[in-house]
């Protein structure tokens, strides 16, 4: 968190690690994390972009590389400034992405920084994560780039035979951080299979295919 007092900054990443914590454990607890969350990354949204440079996106783009077919529709979850939502734009330059932040001030430099050659084929909006505004099945592709999971939510919007990409770009270290145990416990019930696991500079990414429930 560039340009931070480092004893803030210090702050900022245990906040959010309590509440990834606690909202996996607890999905309720969300109602408690969520406006003091948003604040946050809305006092946090002016400085984002330039916090860390492009090494950061390497686990992502490992996970990318290892989908078999382009996708037609992306979701990226917890968009931030679109940093994902951008580099799967240019990378799958026939699909439409959708970006979605709960932070206002996030979905507002998301759109500046979104370059005129993407913007045909890029939207953002601010949603929250645990109430999404698409039908299910929407999307064969859902991004979450140092996210906060809602299981539930995933399995609904994700097509069948559709891809669920987790990405933490300093691996176990990131802030919002959730163990590969986890996510294979939490998403096999809700009739995800196929799962892959992947290490690349300093983060880590995790792949998921949407099956029918058992």
């Amino acid at each position: 968190m560039a340009g931070l007092n480092p004893r803030v900054e210090s702050a900022a990443r245990r906040f959010a690690r309590v509440a990834t914590r606690a909202v996996v454990a607890k999905p309720g607890l969300w109602r408690v994390f969520r406006g003091p969350l948003r604040k946050q990354f809305d006092w946090l949204a002016s400085g984002w972009e330039e916090r860390r440079g492009p090494e950061m996106l390497a686990p992502l783009e490992a996970a990318l590389d290892r989908l078999p077919e382009p996708p037609r529709r992306v979701l990226d979850i917890g968009t931030g400034t679109g940093k994902a939502a951008r580099v799967a734009a240019q990378r799958f330059p026939d699909a439409q992405i959708f970006g979605v932040d709960l932070s206002g001030a996030m979905i507002e430099e998301a759109r500046r920084l979104l370059p005129a050659d993407l913007a045909n084929r890029v939207r953002f909006q601010v949603a929250d994560g645990a109430a999404l505004p698409f039908v299910t099945g929407e999307f064969d592709l859902v991004i979450l780039f140092n996210m906060i999971p809602f299981f539930d939510e995933l399995a609904r919007v994700t097509s069948r035979g559709g891809h669920l990409l987790f990405a933490f770009s300093s691996g176990p270290g990131t802030p919002i951080y959730v163990p590969p145990a986890t996510l294979r416990e939490r998403l096999a019930p809700l009739g995800f299979t196929d799962f892959d696991e992947v290490a690349a500079g300093d983060g880590t990414a995790f792949l998921a295919v949407r099956k029918d429930p058992g």
